[in-house]
């Protein structure tokens, strides 16, 4: 495939000045490194092509090379020392401080991001990290939302007790790593560009071992079981996670992953959440839905009286405010909301029936029924309708 002019990968014209060129590769660095894009494969590509172009567009003589013969001049590799990194600790080296020689300050978050292009990083190598674990955690829906304490457990890799986590016999037994000298990465070199990768022989750490401990087998982890209490707070939803950081998988030479409870709310029989807001069912008589009364309903905070007016219609819904959920990270609460469902009564015996057929009588047609009365006055205006 071929190669794009280098000009144009930076985003620069030809005529551009050593410090224009930096600030164009640092922006491209930053966007498409692959610490930050790590499961995207083009904007690996994309990071490499650009460090292609700023290897040789910030040196003079390669420079002056590409612009008479272009990617020519390199077709047989580059020569004169390859990929060395000082002009990339340079650049980020003059914004982040303490990635070049001689400067003070740290690096922080970006050093972890570009040191092992730059080759800033010394004595332990790659910085490693264990895996975050999941746990699922079951909840009722008055512990989601007035808050709980609960405790779970669990088995991870935990350090080894034995080794205190060191993974040798002893600690004259961890020795620097021979491939990589310590630094936990190798450098490949792949034309005339390097590429940096973790030691193959270390995994990074950068040490060996020469005598492993007996009960991890040179780990430094075991799986063991372990109990935690996690605080829940209150208002938390189905689906939410708490963080519990560094109870995670732990790794030997590195830090230990974090522990995500994932929370799991079972369907109450009363209630239903939607948000801070709950849902619930009042049941009530025909005769309660006609007349209207006042009756007890139960909230999560205990039972409050709800007044039914009288001709109150099925599916009609009350709105209590202030008697819902209050969600995470919010101070609104929500609001509980009834919805009347009127039962038409069964089982009923002789005397009950002749008191409802004289209440039917005594109500004529649709007068006392708006629904009703509603439905038949659209049916005629639909039969008049057909024969008009």
């Amino acid at each position: 495939m071929s190669k794009r002019d280098f000009y144009e990968v930076l985003g620069v014209g030809k005529t551009a000045n050593e410090q224009e060129i930096k600030i164009a590769y640092r922006k491209l660095a930053m966007k498409y490194h692959p610490d930050r894009n790590p499961d995207d494969p083009a904007a690996e590509e994309k990071f490499k092509e650009a460090s292609m172009a700023y290897e040789v567009l910030s040196d003079d003589s390669k420079r002056s090379a590409y612009d008479r013969m272009g990617h020519a001049a390199f077709e047989n590799g580059m020569g004169g020392g390859g990929f060395g990194g000082g002009n990339f600790q340079d650049i980020f080296g003059d914004i982040f401080g303490g990635m070049g020689g001689g400067r003070g300050g740290s690096a922080g978050g970006f050093q972890d991001i570009f040191g092992d292009i730059f080759g800033g990083r010394t004595g332990g190598g790659r910085s490693r990290r264990g895996s975050d674990l999941r746990y699922m955690l079951d909840l009722t829906l008055e512990e989601a939302v007035q808050g709980a304490k609960k405790e779970i457990t669990f088995t991870a890799p935990a350090p080894c007790e034995t080794c205190d986590g060191k993974g040798a016999k002893d600690s004259s037994d961890i020795v620097t790593c021979a491939t990589c000298g310590g630094v936990g990465v190798v450098r490949m070199q792949q034309g005339f560009f390097a590429v940096q990768q973790t030691c193959p022989n270390c995994g990074g750490s950068g040490k060996q071992i020469k005598n492993p401990c007996h009960d991890c087998h040179g780990s430094g982890v075991k799986e063991k079981s372990r109990t935690l209490e996690v605080t829940i707070p209150a208002g938390i939803d189905n689906g939410d996670r708490v963080r519990l950081t560094g109870e995670g998988e732990a790794i030997t030479g590195g830090e230990s992953g974090d522990l995500y409870v994932e929370i799991r709310v079972a369907q109450h029989p009363i209630f239903t959440r939607e948000g801070a807001d709950l849902y619930m069912d009042v049941p009530i008589s025909f005769a309660d839905a006609a007349l209207g009364r006042e009756m007890e309903v139960p909230t999560l905070e205990g039972r409050i009286n709800l007044r039914i007016p009288e001709g109150t219609q099925s599916h009609k819904v009350f709105r209590i405010k202030g008697k819902g959920v209050t969600p995470v990270r919010t101070t609104m609460k929500g609001d509980l909301l009834c919805r009347v469902v009127v039962e038409t009564p069964t089982n009923l015996n002789n005397e009950q029936k002749k008191l409802l057929r004289q209440l039917q009588s005594s109500m004529g047609d649709h007068q006392q029924s708006p629904q009703k009365k509603s439905f038949f006055d659209k049916l005629k205006e639909d039969v008049k309708d057909l024969f008009d």
